[in-house]
């Protein structure tokens, strides 16, 4: 470590009478008894305290040991983060903002420091081990995130919050590399630069330094924490003839970022394969895993798909991200009376509830937040998925793996022998899942499943395909919910604006049909990326089966007069549901369009 850097940070205690022990021997003693080994307290205070602390307890007052030796005066803020520190085992050090060496933030670029809070103390090139000052003890999943995203040992000592702080300010006054910035500083390493014009001949030695080279690392978190940052649901590297290309999907919606040399996708796809436990020796078959990352305390899960084509292999990383889910069924975007149907259908003690709509249309949130609501402890709920999304405490939730024949027509057979109250079926695929759904309900379950068809009228006949009975269809299905997505205008720059002829003719109307009426949209701000839009509501389109469309399901009826019959009798569809969201000033009439069906 140069000189400077060793005056700039100090391992040890700056202050205290009597200090004494390393972390190791304070680690997992009682707060009391660790203040009195850092010098900070005498036995007599702490005694003081805890007297203090058993008087309040019996007026029903829970205080901490640590804020009545505050309120005492004997230690201060810093001393409370120290003996927390050496409970954790963890040194804590004194770290002078402005001795810095700047150099250590080619190991940690700004976007990483900012994100996770933390700033580097010293890096040994020879171990590869980088030491990080972090603000608590309590952050410890940054450095098991840290070892994954940098690919080397990280050791973690505690400092000052304001400190860290005002570190992060001198250190990355620049705001950190851009994205093109990250580009052109990947022309300059050699690593690189040999595998230019290989194509797949490129040993395994090489392709393994390749994906350990800290330009490629630091590209990749760059990509991935600005995928987080803007709530992208996928992100996509993909192999072309001439081109590397990344996409990120937002609200839906694919954005194409600055595409990184042609010969840098075998390195990345290797670095995402090695933080996903994936082969990076297997180029031909398609494989799948999975990262875990806590991102500003909260968990992100990254589903990794990696598919083998002409050019190389194409990635898509899915990011699960829980706070950006609304599992709850008044935020998903049902009406009033919309929700008030959807309450009561779940509330059914049995039969079938099945949600449609194409891939990425969000059925399973849908689901997921009706299952929210029904997740009591009077209830048992299991539920057979493909891929597990989101886990949910108090559902049981099994994955199916078919490597091991578990389909979900085995884990369904498995299920009415535990004795459930409430069963998801991730999806339908084939008769034997469709017969025991059927069956589940018949013995008095709720069932509720997805199917892949265009709107609710047609799922019937989607079933009759899979070679269900019309008979069991009448028998167990209580409502077809058909669903769309539709992107939520931005409440930053929302705005009032008269759509043109054009316009109102996609959705066949006229203007005289829409006088009086407003209409919104967004006009581009930061908050929304200068998209106009900030999330998403889906569209709903609700059948409820009744004695009248069973006599139709039974008499084999086409899905044109089931679809007129449900219309009859008070069935919105996709697209009128949409007409009354742009009524509503909550999405645009380009999106309507684009996601839903006129009538005919």
């Amino acid at each position: 470590m140069a000189k400077s850097q060793a005056e700039a940070v100090k391992g040890k205690p700056s202050s205290g009478r009597g200090s004494s022990g390393g972390a190791a021997e304070l680690k997992g003693r009682r707060f009391g008894r660790v203040l009195v080994k850092l010098g900070k307290v005498t036995r007599e205070q702490v005694h003081e305290a805890l007297s203090i602390q058993r008087a309040r307890k019996e007026k029903g007052d829970e205080s901490r040991i640590g804020e009545i030796l505050k309120d005492l005066g004997y230690i201060n803020d810093s001393d409370v983060l120290r003996a927390i520190s050496g409970q954790a085992g963890m040194e804590m050090i004194d770290v002078d903002p402005e001795s810095l060496d700047e150099a250590l933030t080619e190991q940690l670029p700004a976007e990483t420091a900012k994100t996770y809070q933390i700033i580097p103390v010293s890096f040994d090139a020879g171990s590869k081990t980088l030491t990080i000052a972090m603000k608590s003890p309590d952050n410890f999943r940054a450095v098991d995130d840290l070892r994954l995203l940098m690919g080397f040992s990280v050791n973690a000592v505690v400092a000052e919050p304001d400190k860290i702080d005002k570190a992060i300010e001198k250190l990355y006054a620049g705001g950190g590399s851009s994205m093109l910035d990250m580009m052109s500083q990947l022309d300059d390493s050699e690593t690189l630069a040999a595998l230019d014009g290989r194509g797949d001949s490129v040993d395994l030695e090489q392709v393994a330094m390749a994906a350990d080279d800290n330009k490629v690392i630091r590209l990749l978190n760059l990509v991935l924490l600005q995928a987080i940052k803007d709530k992208a649901s996928d992100i996509h590297f993909e192999p072309f003839e001439e081109e590397f290309k990344m996409r990120y999907r937002i609200d839906g919606v694919l954005y194409e970022m600055v595409p990184p040399p042609p010969h840098l996708a075998l390195p990345i796809v290797s670095r995402i394969k090695v933080m996903a436990n994936l082969d990076i020796a297997e180029r031909r078959l398609p494989q799948d895993g999975r990262i875990e990352l806590t991102v500003n305390q909260l968990p992100i899960d990254l589903r990794v798909s990696v598919l083998p084509t002409m050019f190389g292999e194409s990635v898509v990383m899915r990011v699960l991200d829980r706070s950006n889910v609304q599992l709850s069924l008044d935020k998903v975007g049902f009406r009033d009376d919309e929700l008030e149907q959807m309450r009561d259908l779940i509330r059914r003690p049995n039969g079938v509830v099945l949600i449609t709509g194409p891939t990425g249309s969000g059925k399973t949130t849908t689901l997921y937040a009706a299952l929210s609501e029904l997740n009591e402890p009077e209830t048992k709920i299991l539920t057979a998925e493909d891929p597990v999304e989101y886990d949910i405490d108090g559902l049981i939730q099994c994955q199916v793996n078919t490597d091991q024949e578990l389909t979900f027509g085995r884990l369904l057979r498995s299920f009415l022998r535990q004795d459930p109250d409430t069963i998801l079926v991730g999806e339908i695929r084939d008769l034997e899942t469709a017969q025991i759904a059927i069956q589940a309900s018949l013995t008095g379950h709720l069932v509720f499943s997805t199917l892949h068809t265009n709107d609710a009228p047609s799922t019937v006949l989607r079933m009759v395909d899979l070679g269900v009975e019309t008979f069991l269809i009448t028998a167990t299905v209580e409502a077809i919910i058909a669903q769309r997505l539709v992107r939520r205008i931005c409440s930053s720059c929302k705005t009032e604006y008269e759509p043109s002829e054009a316009e109102l003719m996609e959705l066949e109307l006229r203007p005289s049909d829409v006088s009086g009426r407003t209409f919104f949209r967004g006009e581009g701000c930061d908050s929304c990326n200068g998209t106009g839009y900030r999330g998403r509501l889906a569209l709903f389109e609700m059948m409820f089966m009744d004695d009248s469309l069973r006599e139709l399901v039974m008499d084999q009826a086409s899905t044109a007069a089931l679809r007129n019959e449900c219309r009859r009798r008070g069935m919105r569809t996709l697209r009128e549901t949409g007409l009354l969201s742009i009524y509503d000033g909550r999405t645009t009439i380009d999106e309507v369009v684009r996601e839903t069906i006129s009538e005919e």
